[in-house]
């Protein structure tokens, strides 16, 4: 029982954070609550997962992967994703140190921001335009997250290393305290926030919503890679970085890997140049699938086939459950990474042409 308890926890936590691209605000709540209630689950079956601590940071970062993802296709502020690609960044490195040393501190001086500003942004999109909201005011919304949110709930999980559910149970005028927070937060957005908000641009709005034509099929995409080459790029290294920390992140957990961390990061940034490479090949010969979900599978299919030839060619035994796990891990983060990173590219692309052409006008 207790094992299957841990399966359907850890099974949730992995396939919830699919849904943050299409449905980004409701799918990273539901990720944020069940990674808040893992552990009282677990308690009211008796069961304490050992080294459960790197799980939860390694399932974090999946999730908050995704999310980044996410913003790169939804994201129609560019300076609200650049601040949130500087915190999902931070993060994931202060997690990678926090492998290294296994120091609760490293949590605090590199707090997870980036996830309650993805929900910030996600919250205004659901009923206003974005994209005239000044950067100054999500420089803002970042700082104060910062500051007054993540910085105590760090200090109160990693360095106090306190739980809300045995502080509940410790010391019962804390829920007094917790039920007067909720009721007082809640009159505070109802009574005062609330009647200063401007008028609603759209009806509510909980999908991810279209992206913009020129980028909205895979055959569209394939087009913009055959033009700009996109293998020896800036996008070809953000992947190998994004998807080499997060694999060496999942190496400290995972039984079967004894590989050094150098080797592991190598050995997944040449696949990833590889899967590129093959990507780039794929569209100018028009071999596009415009099923995400397929072009997942085939590309786990092709990287299974790509490691089981490079075990027999350097005759190195990498077969096991905890290698496929990577190349699935491998190919889903590059495969939505291909088919996002443009959609962002090009509103780059039509932010810098409005930007000259407001320069070239004319002073009356």
């Amino acid at each position: 029982m207790d094992q299957f308890v841990f399966l359907l926890v850890v099974g949730g936590r992995f396939v919830l954070p699919l849904l943050i691209p299409r449905f980004p605000l409701p799918a990273v709540i539901a990720c944020l609550v069940l990674d808040g209630v893992d552990q009282t689950i677990f308690q009211l079956f008796g069961y304490d997962p050992p080294n459960y601590q790197s799980y939860d940071k390694a399932m974090d970062i999946f999730y908050l992967s995704l999310a980044y993802l996410a913003a790169m296709r939804n994201w129609d502020n560019l300076h609200a994703f650049a601040i949130a690609r500087f915190l999902f960044y931070y993060r994931l490195f202060g997690a990678f140190l926090f492998e290294m040393t296994h120091e609760r501190a490293v949590l605090l001086i590199f707090p997870n921001t980036f996830e309650y500003f993805f929900i910030a942004y996600e919250l205004v999109r659901t009923r206003w335009a974005t994209r005239p909201v000044r950067t100054r005011a999500w420089l803002i919304t970042a700082a104060a997250i910062w500051i007054f949110v993540k910085l105590p709930q760090e200090y109160w999980l990693h360095v106090a290393q306190l739980d809300v559910t045995d502080t509940l149970r410790d010391y019962p005028w804390t829920r007094w305290v917790l039920a007067i927070a909720i009721v007082g937060g809640t009159a505070v957005l109802w009574f005062v926030v609330r009647p200063r908000l401007p008028e609603p641009d759209h009806r509510l709005q909980l999908g991810a919503g279209p992206v913009p034509d020129a980028v909205s099929n895979e055959t569209a995409v394939a087009s913009l890679r055959v033009g700009n080459g996109w293998v020896w790029s800036w996008m070809t290294l953000e992947k190998v970085v994004l998807v080499g920390l997060v694999s060496v992140i999942y190496a400290q957990i995972l039984p079967g890997i004894d590989d050094s961390n150098f080797r592991v990061f190598v050995s997944v940034g040449v696949l990833v140049v590889v899967n590129a490479g093959i990507t780039l090949l794929a569209s100018r010969r028009e071999w596009t699938i415009e099923s995400a979900s397929l072009a997942v599978a085939e590309r786990i299919v092709a990287n299974v086939v790509l490691v089981f030839a490079a075990d027999q060619f350097f005759g190195h035994n990498a077969a096991g459950w905890d290698t496929f796990f990577f190349l699935c891990l491998i190919s889903l983060i590059t495969t939505l990474h291909d088919r996002y990173q443009p959609v962002y590219a090009y509103r780059e692309r039509l932010s810098d042409v409005d930007s000259s052409n407001v320069a070239r006008r004319p002073i009356r």
